[in-house]
């Protein structure tokens, strides 16, 4: 009676009242997305953002990013300089402001700041409070100053520690283990990525980036530059360097329409993807929006009313549809927005309706120039979407023989799925699995009421260089549509998946854990990139891993997933141990199959995720593409056991 009495007594005194920082670190998810690796390295993004804002304003064109050894990571720059003088309002240095209340600094104040980057905008502030230290430096009117936290507390009051001749602002701050629980650990080249990526969208800005944990063989640590000149040209050469191009140079432009700054590029190419990048103040909006609208009208209706007149479209005996004019067309739209307005599941979707007309006028101009002044250029495009009206017109039969079977549900599930029992999509999970011998294992392994198996015969088609209709033809992909209860979208929107059928929430690829298990993996990923991405960004998709080695000796055994772990079992077990190398997932009885790869209680599942669409974009070009040296130099860059042959 008295507990459920206590339960009942709710008032004032229940309601917490969280000031600004404190309720960063009760819900950080809410501020940096999750605290996660992604969320780690949002935290860098959030500084590198006020230093970028800077270069906008026109007040700085150098930033400095380095990893110290203890993992803490500092930014410079060479701008104004936070200012340091006493806030009226708050009765504190203003660098302690915008250091400690969130939504504080110049980014809200129109007559410092045009526009700026930084998607939410929760700035520094919000590092600061997920950071158990924080320092920052300000060298700004001939002083160095400083201030110091911990977790997003004032040490002591802003104090000048020298003399400068100096500008700009430097930020040292190391991650709190309390919150970034998986890992603090910075992944360079993740954090390239994004420095190249803004030397890209800003023009005539030198990022340089180092890690002080590594040291090459002069014992020096390692330095990167990035700068660009000719900002979004070089940006889609880097993007498409493993495409063959379709015409000689890029198509660019950049210019202001209704007071909104526009900057387009574009190529086309031999392949059959579409690959649009659109970015507002520097934020990759995976999601699209306004902007990619006003792109496609301005893209779609140009080339439409030129190809129109060129004649060339008399003889086709169907219309025109708008994805025929974005086969295997690069490009990349940037805008900068003073207020701009987002939507979508992660928001970074662009709402603000003027951006629309702004790009579509930025465009069409653009392109009319272009098309008149490369008569030759103009009729190789048009070729282009006449050929991509004809496979889409050949693939629309594969795609409703695909729709066919999978709304069918139960009665046309693919004849080598062994289902599982569990009818809720959240509990269960499919396995990809290379193989039919393979696939037995896994059958024999399983648990059957949540685990469903799906074997695979050999390696997949490479959708990188299939056409559309050969793609929705071949037998293993209509396999995985059918499999997965997902339904495709109409040839308008050829790209949308709905997700509202989808029968597992989990799919796991699972191949040998040698060069051929890698290729048929990746084979596999590049068919969910290009055809199913919204899987990867809802967090579907998964890889497992089974184990290199058994480690036996007398009645101990042990599992060996890398060398250096064997090489360790082997010492603990004194010296003479067997070992097994697995260079199959069939090699492996279904019992071991299951307590190593399996089993959700001792599996390890690695979950794939987009960072960077640009970049995955890349990659995928780069790994699954005709250009040879490239793949080679990435192979043996990042493989972990790589038979290269010459």
């Amino acid at each position: 009676m008295s507990e459920e009495k206590k339960n009942t007594n709710y008032g004032a005194d229940n309601i917490q009242a969280l000031e600004g920082m404190e309720h960063v670190r009760m819900r950080p998810s809410m501020y940096i997305g999750d605290v996660g690796p992604r969320g780690l390295h949002h935290l860098v993004y959030e500084v590198v953002d006020n230093s970028i804002d800077e270069a906008m304003a026109g007040h700085c064109d150098t930033i400095e990013v380095w990893i110290n050894e203890d993992n803490s990571v500092s930014v410079k720059d060479n701008g104004r300089g936070i200012p340091v003088d006493l806030h009226k309002k708050e009765g504190v240095s203003a660098l302690e402001v915008v250091m400690t209340k969130i939504g504080a600094g110049g980014k809200f104040d129109k007559d410092s700041y045009k526009v700026s980057g930084g998607l939410h905008g929760v700035g520094v502030s919000c590092v600061n409070a997920l950071s158990e230290h924080l320092r920052a430096t300000v060298y700004r009117d001939g002083k160095i100053w400083e201030q110091e936290y911990e977790r997003g507390k004032t040490l002591y009051p802003v104090k000048s520690i020298g003399e400068t001749t100096e500008r700009g602002t430097l930020v040292t701050f190391k991650p709190d283990q309390e919150i970034f629980k998986q890992t603090v650990e910075y992944n360079y080249d993740t954090l390239a990525s994004r420095l190249r990526e803004l030397s890209y969208l800003n023009k005539g800005i030198t990022i340089y980036l180092s890690d002080k944990r590594e040291t090459d063989e002069h014992g020096k640590h390692p330095i990167e530059k990035f700068y660009s000149d000719e900002g979004l040209k070089e940006f889609i050469r880097f993007l498409d360097g493993n495409r063959e191009p379709l015409i000689a140079d890029v198509i660019a432009m950049e210019g202001e329409k209704n007071d909104i700054p526009v900057e387009v590029a574009m190529v086309y190419n031999t392949s059959f993807n579409e690959n649009l990048h659109s970015y507002v103040n520097n934020i990759n909006t995976h999601e699209g929006g306004t902007h990619l609208s006003g792109f496609r009208r301005g893209l779609t209706t140009t080339l439409k009313k030129y190809a129109d007149a060129s004649g060339m479209l008399d003889k086709l005996k169907f219309e025109i549809a708008g994805d025929d004019f974005r086969e295997g067309l690069t490009a990349i739209v940037s805008v900068k927005v003073a207020e701009p307005q987002f939507e979508g599941q992660t928001k970074t979707k662009l709402g603000n309706r003027d951006v629309t007309a702004a790009v579509s006028q930025a465009v069409s101009e653009m392109l009319e120039n272009y098309l008149e002044e490369h008569p030759n250029d103009a009729r190789i495009i048009v070729q282009k979407v006449i050929l991509a009206a004809q496979a889409r017109h050949a693939a629309r039969k594969a795609r409703e023989l695909v729709q066919r079977k999978t709304v069918m549900g139960g009665a046309g599930l693919p004849g080598k799925l062994s289902d599982c029992s569990e009818q809720d999509p959240q509990k269960c999970e499919v396995f990809l699995v290379e193989g039919d011998s393979a696939g037995g294992t896994a059958k024999q392994g399983r648990d059957r009421n949540f685990q469903a198996i799906l074997p695979l015969r050999g390696k997949i088609l490479n959708v990188e260089k299939a056409m559309q209709h050969k793609v929705f033809e071949n037998e293993e992909i209509r396999n995985i549509f059918t499999a997965l209860g997902v339904t495709i979208g109409t040839e308008e929107d050829s790209k949308a998946l709905n997700l509202e059928k989808l029968r597992y929430h989990k799919i796991v690829i699972m191949c040998d854990a040698d060069v051929d298990g890698s290729h048929i993996s990746t084979l596999i990923l590049t068919f969910f990139f290009r055809y199913m991405k919204e899987l990867i960004e809802a967090g579907h998709v998964y890889i497992a891993t089974p184990p290199l080695y058994l480690v036996k000796k007398g009645n101990k055994k042990a599992y060996a997933w890398t060398d250096k772990e064997r090489e360790a079992l082997n010492i603990e077990y004194g010296g003479s141990a067997g070992i097994q190398r697995y260079k199959g997932l069939g090699e492996m009885n279904a019992e071991q199959l299951w307590e190593t790869t399996m089993n959700p209680a001792f599996r390890t599942l690695r979950q794939v995720t987009i960072d960077n669409g640009t970049e995955a974009d890349r990659i995928f070009s780069m790994l699954m593409g005709d250009e040879v040296p490239p793949r080679r130099e990435f192979i043996e860059k990042n493989a972990v056991y790589a038979n290269i042959d010459a």
